[in-house]
């Protein structure tokens, strides 16, 4: 996985995601995402970002889907951050417009793209890092980092499962600088099926490399 925020001037910055989801430690593709977002800055502990991502989901696992598909979302969010002596607090606010594939079976394992569902979801994520080495979020600090996002359901084309997801993550980092640090953590991802009925609990091990540019004009 790789997140940057690269800043253009000193409210507005690029927000550029990636992430490389495998199956079966590595063996099969699960999904490949990527996102794209401008952050603007409304104070220095509140930020705003609205963008798109682009989301292509393959069959894995025990309940797979019949056939990979994809997806275009739109989405806003809203971070706010705080700190409490060496805690440090992250609210994650996302709204998402989801458009998702619909495959029309053709038999002999063969479909074609049979228009789009739309649907609506909130998320929310709740994160604290704590740093162990350091007072604070700075170079050569190593840290820990736990979050809990749920996902809710809502408006058209469902009935039956409000919550969608739940993710519940912990992980160490190290800050190779301000603007970069790595993490390697486990993921338990909770997720109800599309029929509502049916659930799965994947077990996840996920790396990830944040590394942030800086674009402004030095003058700013």
């Amino acid at each position: 996985m790789y997140f940057g925020n690269h800043k253009l001037t000193n409210k507005v910055s690029l927000h550029t995601e990636y992430q490389w989801r495998r199956s079966d430690v590595v063996k099969h593709w699960q999904q490949s995402l990527s996102r794209i977002g401008i952050d603007y800055k409304l104070s220095p502990t509140v930020m705003a970002t609205a963008g798109y991502g682009y989301i292509v989901t393959f069959p894995y696992g025990d309940q797979p889907i019949t056939f990979k598909s994809h997806e275009h979302r739109i989405w806003q969010q809203l971070i706010l951050t705080q700190s409490s002596g060496r805690f440090f607090f992250n609210h994650r606010f996302r709204l998402e417009q989801r458009y998702l594939e619909n495959r029309l079976n053709l038999g002999n394992g063969s479909s074609i793209k049979d228009g789009y569902t739309y649907r609506n979801r909130a998320r929310y994520r709740f994160l604290i890092n704590f740093p162990l080495n350091n007072s604070v979020m700075e170079k050569g600090t190593l840290f820990a980092s736990v979050y809990d996002e749920v996902f809710l359901q809502f408006g058209p084309n469902f009935d039956r499962n409000y919550l969608d997801q739940n993710r519940l993550y912990g992980a160490l980092g190290y800050m190779f600088s301000s603007n970069a640090n790595i993490q390697l953590g486990y993921l338990n991802h909770f997720v109800i099926k599309g029929n509502g009925l049916d659930a799965e609990n994947n077990h996840t091990v996920q790396v990830s490399l944040t590394y942030n540019f800086d674009f402004r004009n030095k003058k700013e």
